[in-house]
């Protein structure tokens, strides 16, 4: 609407700032090397923190850096969800269109929430506490990609003013920005952060990060006032004047530059009025139209469109230029950077302005504002316009104008995913509720605003919106942002409302919601609220609310008691799910039934319908069943002794996950394929799972997981104190309130080998009996069975030591009945069995060769070598502790050298020592010795302890072939040969095929004969 325009107050002389600048281009440097950066700039209002910014970005640009800048746009007192980050994105897409477009490839739709031009708003699927995460993580990845090979800053400006969506994210990108040339900025106002300022925890929390760096601005000194000052009248100051303005300014650059321009037009009374008259003296220094101007704009929020501004100032076009140039040439207002619009030159004038109205003028510019938006919605950006309105209308004090749009600007937050912006709009709503009339309650519908609230067969076309409702969608934000303890408030609330009236459905709903809500406050497991919602919904017509209460009690029964009454309920509400057309819902207790199914022994049956599920919901795109299914399909496969099938599965969940950006999810699949790399023998590669599960960025529970795994190593590896250390760390993430078997039973195991290895015998003791006194459950024994061995071998440790033999017997006839309730009907759990048994007769100090040797039968199939070499190695004790003939020497060798390979490939320390002293101690050599006579080179096949049989798989193993033509070639079926490769594996000491063919090359145990092609690596 200006051309150009000319103002006073700002100093052209970049002044001071040289070692705030230095840190902010030593970021720069390091972002440019690849290493993205974080920064936290603060400062009092006025000290220079725009200015210093406005500096950095030009010497960024200088250097080839992208400049994103976004600004947090305070509304009244309402924040735009995601504002600067809409912002920011809306600049890299004009200055790296391609960039961004592949960056963004494939996932345009949910990241249109942030920024709309990227494609059609997102779908609106049922909503999930993944939500957020998933948006944040797929923001984080764009960024990573858009500044893969070009150094880019993103800077935010006036943090103060963020709401709580980018607050959080901003957060996220701190703690999780791992590769690219990203420089990631945020300015804020200081002096604002008072104690109750929801900045200030979030500041407290980035301190903790070694990875943020803040730089506060202080005030200027007097050299650097004099500069300032010299710079602003474009001449040398009076050196009194400079004193003056720097006593008064006390160093703030904004009032430096304030009294600096006074003083030099000759306004005196600005050097002994209070700062805030001086800024208002500036404005009304003005003409009145242009007064008039400043205070629509102070009012109108961060910045205000030339054509909305027009709108409401109600001038002629020539007169609203006139009044705009002579602000903006006053140093008062400024064109917007971004938008065709004016801003306040700084926010404390702004201030000044708006606190100068009387309360009537504010609500009256308010109800101006948002009747020009109503008769031209084209006023504002579309992704601004129904927040911004919602905002006139209530600082306007128009009840029933401002609750519809309240209420829309509700279900915009909820599209974004910013569900605190959500739940603050909707408890405005609830406020308002009271205050609007009957006639404008009666046209609101609740499918409009309260879809995650059943309409319970209600015609939503003619049932108003209902205040309950309102309290429905209010609980699933507060539980979707976060504010758990807000929306459990809020349930309480509308149950003592639903004890007024009989509506069994909207209460078993919200104890559903109370049931969730209790165990993510670790106030309990939820049973208590779940069993209220099931007595709610029984006899009641079939229903979503009915399916959901059904499916999350089996839910709940499938990871704490199952058995007969979690099926019956997970098969309950996959039917009422298919009668009422709730696909996730169904999809979701099928993979729940199908686990259950498996549990009780229908095994095949039971895998077909969870891989069914997957493959299902992956057809529909329901992202989050696909997620559960690569998580509790493996977690199964595991549990019945098929790791490697187990760990192909997780591997395609960790890509699925981490592309759809379900971080819990994806937590969960680092979990448990870290347990099955270990059973893999693919140690390693485990620890670095666990590690994986254990990001910051993911709620507690997956990261238990992956804290027991490391546990487990550590032990293993035979390092209790570390051990120790992990399994606190698991406590810690997994609480007291809600002991799941799944976490509860793993965490006793590792407390038992730890307290028996430290000598503890008795504190091994009272871990093992406070898990057989709260029970094993039907459909635990996956974790039950270790326990049990795990509780036994201490005992057969301590064999003969007479401080522990008081309480054995006891011990062992509690061991014994608890077996007895645990399954056996697959190959790994038959094998615990066997396993149980022989170390039993060993604590009562038998020791069974035949037993162990049935054991190692057992095992031996399950390519599992350190549970083979641990078994074993009780072989070849038994047998040298039964007064063993040449015979039973010989095997025993043979029994300890592989023991030792595989020991030692796995760093199992423990396991290594134990049996170097057995062979010690029976005189045994572990190294093969050369007899004299036999002078000719050794054969390095016989020294790995391979059978003839053994030896030709090998050969063929090195030389690519599959099972299936080992098979052929050897005349022997596909499963023997299966065997073999993994006795194979075991006695070589390796994990995998590639790695058996790499050694046999590297030993050259087999020439290539003339015609034969080894495969390559």
């Amino acid at each position: 609407m200006l051309g150009g325009v000319e103002t006073r107050s700002v100093s052209p002389v970049f002044v001071g700032r040289v070692s705030e600048f230095d840190t902010l281009n030593d970021a720069l440097a390091r972002a440019d090397a690849g290493e993205p950066q974080a920064l936290l700039v603060g400062g009092e209002a006025g000290v220079g923190k725009s200015r210093l910014l406005e500096e950095f970005a030009a010497a960024a640009r200088r250097r080839g850096a992208t400049v994103a800048l976004g600004g947090c746009v305070e509304i009244g007192a309402d924040g735009l969800p995601f504002a600067p980050f809409s912002t920011a994105l809306r600049h890299l897409r004009r200055e790296l269109p391609d960039q961004l477009a592949a960056a963004s490839s494939g996932q345009e739709e949910e990241l249109a929430r942030l920024l709309p031009e990227l494609g059609a708003g997102a779908r609106e699927p049922r909503r999930d506490e993944q939500g957020v995460a998933r948006l944040f993580e797929l923001t984080a990845r764009l960024l990573e990609r858009v500044a893969a090979d070009h150094t880019v800053v993103l800077a935010l400006e006036d943090l103060h003013w963020a709401d709580a969506s980018t607050r959080h994210l901003l957060t996220y990108l701190f703690r999780t920005l791992r590769t690219g040339r990203l420089l990631v900025l945020a300015t804020y106002r200081s002096d604002d952060i008072h104690r109750r300022h929801p900045l200030r925890p979030l500041l407290a929390e980035l301190d903790r990060l070694r990875t943020v760096r803040r730089v506060e601005l202080g005030r200027f000194n007097r050299d650097e006032v004099h500069r300032q000052i010299a710079g602003i009248i474009d001449r040398e100051p009076d050196p009194q004047r400079v004193d003056d303005i720097f006593g008064r300014s006390d160093g703030n650059a904004f009032f430096v530059e304030e009294l600096a321009v006074a003083a030099d037009e000759g306004c005196c009374a600005g050097l002994t009025d209070s700062l805030r008259d001086l800024l208002l003296v500036r404005v009304e220094s003005l003409p009145e139209s242009a007064q008039s101007v400043a205070r629509i704009v102070a009012e109108g929020g961060s910045t205000v469109e030339d054509r909305l501004l027009a709108a409401v100032a109600r001038l002629t076009e020539d007169d609203l230029i006139e009044a705009l140039r002579a602000a903006v040439n006053a140093g008062i207002l400024s064109p917007a950077p971004e938008r065709d619009g004016y801003r306040f030159r700084h926010s404390l004038v702004r201030e000044a302005v708006s606190d100068d109205l009387l309360p009537g003028e504010r609500s009256r510019l308010h109800r101006r504002y948002a009747e020009a938006l109503e008769a031209d919605p084209t006023l504002v950006p579309a992704d601004e316009r129904v927040t911004r309105l919602a905002s006139y209308w209530y600082h306007a004090h128009d009840a029933a104008k401002a609750l519809p749009a309240v209420l829309d600007a509700s279900v915009e937050a909820r599209r974004r995913h910013a569900y605190s912006e959500q739940l603050r709009l909707l408890e405005r709503a609830m406020d308002l509720w009271d205050t609007v009339p009957d006639d404008v309650r009666a046209t609101l519908r609740p499918l409009d605003y309260a879809e995650a609230y059943p309409p319970c067969g209600c015609d939503p076309a003619t049932t108003p919106l209902r205040y309950l409702d309102l309290m429905a969608e209010a609980a699933v934000a507060g539980r979707l942002s976060g504010e758990r303890e807000r929306s459990l408030k809020i349930t309480k609330r509308a149950l003592r409302l639903l004890d007024e009236e009989h509506d069994p459905l909207r209460a078993a709903w919200f104890w559903e919601q109370r049931s969730r809500l209790t165990q993510a406050l670790a106030r309990g497991d939820g049973w208590a609220e779940l069993g209220t919602a099931q007595d709610l919904v029984r006899g009641l017509p079939p229903s979503e609310v009915h399916a959901e209460v059904l499916a999350s009690a089996a839910g709940w029964s499938m990871l704490h008691r199952p058995g007969p009454d979690a099926m019956a309920a997970a098969e309950s509400a996959v039917e009422y799910a298919r009668m009422v057309g709730a696909h996730d819902i169904e999809l979701n207790a099928r993979l729940t039934l199908g686990g259950l199914m498996v549990d009780a022994g229908d095994i095949e049956t039971g895998l077909a319908e969870m891989y069914e599920v997957k493959e299902r919901a992956t057809e529909l795109g329901v992202d989050l069943v696909v997620a559960r299914a690569h998580v509790n399909l493996p977690s199964v496969l595991e549990g019945i002794g098929r790791s490697e099938e187990a760990a192909h599965l997780l591997r395609e969940g960790v890509h699925i996950t981490r592309r759809l950006g379900l971080l819990d999810s994806e937590g969960w699949v680092w979990g448990n394929l870290a347990e099955s790399l270990h059973s893999l023998g693919r140690w390693d590669e485990a620890a670095q799972a666990a590690a994986n599960a254990q990001r910051l960025e993911q709620s507690a529970k997956p990261r238990t997981g992956g804290s027991i795994r490391l546990a487990c190593l550590a032990y293993d590896r035979g390092d209790p104190a570390e051990a120790a250390r992990r399994l606190a760390d698991a406590r810690s993430f997994f609480g007291t309130h809600d002991p799941m078997p799944q976490y509860a039973l793993p965490m006793r195991t590792v407390a038992i080998g730890v307290a028996a290895a430290e000598g503890r015998l008795p504190d091994a003791r009272a871990e093992l009996l406070a898990a057989l006194d709260t029970g094993l459950p039907p459909g635990t024994q996956r974790y039950g069975w270790p326990l049990l061995l795990a509780a036994t071998t201490a005992e057969a440790d301590a064999h003969g030591e007479a401080e522990t033999e008081p309480g054995r017997p006891e011990v062992l006839r509690r061991i014994r009945q608890a077996a007895k309730s645990l399954a056996t009907s697959v190959p790994v759990w038959r094998s615990f069995d066997q396993w149980l048994r022989a170390e039993l007769a060993r604590a009562e100090g038998r020791f069974a060769p035949d037993e162990w040797s049935a054991v190692v039968e057992a095992v031996e199939p399950l390519g599992r070598p350190y549970d083979l070499a641990r078994v074993r190695y009780r072989l070849a004790e038994a047998l040298l502790a039964s007064g063993a003939g040449d015979d039973e020497r010989a095997r025993a060798t043979e029994l300890l050298r592989l023991v030792d390979a595989v020991a030692g490939h796995l760093g199992a320390a423990p396991l290594a020592r134990s049996a170097t002293r057995l062979a010690q101690r029976a005189r045994l050599a572990l190294a093969p010795a050369v007899r004299e006579a036999d002078r000719g080179p050794a054969d390095p096949v016989e020294e790995l302890g391979l059978t003839s049989r053994e030896r030709d798989v090998l050969r063929l193993v090195a030389a690519g072939h599959t099972n299936r033509r080992i098979a052929e070639e050897l005349f022997i079926s596909p499963k023997t040969a299966s065997v073999h490769v993994s006795n194979i594996l075991a006695k070589m000491g390796v994990s995998g095929r590639g790695e058996a063919a790499a050694v046999a090359h590297r030993l050259g145990l087999f020439p290539a004969q003339a015609g034969e092609r080894l495969a390559a690596r």
